[in-house]
């Protein structure tokens, strides 16, 4: 019997259309969630300081840098998490 790696399995759903738009969807909103968190632990601040530095609350931060939140935040927030972070904010396109 050969085995199914998680690679395997996620390779093999890939192929349907809506669920690879939902595991695209959360890669993004992982990816945001991570790099939020990093952000703000070098720039040494905490949830509640980074939230009163963007104009938002201690519990939207703490929202993003979970996950777990289906929406992802507006350009206009990453910009603002950006700039009370002193970093720059860079979008980019990258082709498959």
């Amino acid at each position: 019997m050969k085995t199914l790696t998680l690679s395997d399995y996620i390779g093999k759903k890939l192929k349907n259309a809506d669920f690879r738009s939902q595991y695209e969807r959360e890669l993004i909103i992982n990816g945001i969630a991570k790099m939020i968190v990093e952000l703000r632990h070098s720039a040494s601040l905490t949830q509640q300081q980074l939230a009163k530095k963007t104009g938002t609350t201690q519990s939207v931060i703490a929202r993003l840098e979970s996950g777990t939140d289906e929406r992802i935040p507006s350009i206009d927030l990453l910009a603002r998490i950006a700039s009370a972070s002193h970093a720059i904010l860079n979008i980019s396109f990258i082709g498959q």
